[in-house]
């Protein structure tokens, strides 16, 4: 069984040839949960988005250099970073890695010089909503409400202030 400290992280592009497995899978969770083609909502943003300075697209790697997690960011605002399409394969679950991801975006986030993480995952999505409740994310809706009834669930988070490094260093 391999647990998270015997992964490594790197920073790629969307256009990474071990990208695209994980966003796969993950459109066809998506299909499976609420019953429509979630392939075209993955592509909504164009990839650039996600590249420096103003994003990232972060994997975890096995030693072998598959892909067993991963998660993107990119600009909402001036002051804010959009947490976008964290995912981890069906195989390596409930093994805190994609507490990792979400992890190293906000590090990598913070050093971008964002102040605040924002995101919303779907209303059938109890895993994501119970991670970013325990990594310290703050509910921008009614907990006790249906979630069927609010649609996207959104989140934010205020991240710490990172010491001035002047650009991006890699991962």
């Amino acid at each position: 069984m391999t647990s998270a400290s015997e992964l490594t992280i790197t920073q790629v592009f969307v256009a990474d040839p071990r990208v695209k497995p994980l966003l796969r899978e993950l459109g066809d969770e998506y299909a499976r949960r609420y019953g429509k083609d979630a392939h075209a909502e993955l592509a909504r943003y164009p990839d650039e988005e996600f590249t420096t300075p103003h994003g990232g697209v972060l994997l975890l790697l096995l030693d072998r250099g598959e892909a067993v997690a991963g998660g993107a960011f990119r600009r909402y605002d001036e002051t804010t970073a959009e947490l976008k399409r964290i995912w981890t394969h069906s195989a390596h679950r409930r093994r805190g890695l994609a507490r990792r991801v979400v992890a190293e975006l906000e590090r990598e986030a913070s050093a971008r010089g964002y102040r605040r993480i924002y995101l919303t995952t779907g209303p059938r999505q109890p895993e994501a909503r119970g991670l970013y409740l325990t990594t310290g994310y703050i509910p921008l809706f009614d907990t006790e409400a249906d979630p069927e009834t609010i649609g996207p669930l959104p989140f934010e988070k205020h991240l710490p202030a990172a010491p001035h490094r002047g650009k991006a260093a890699d991962l």
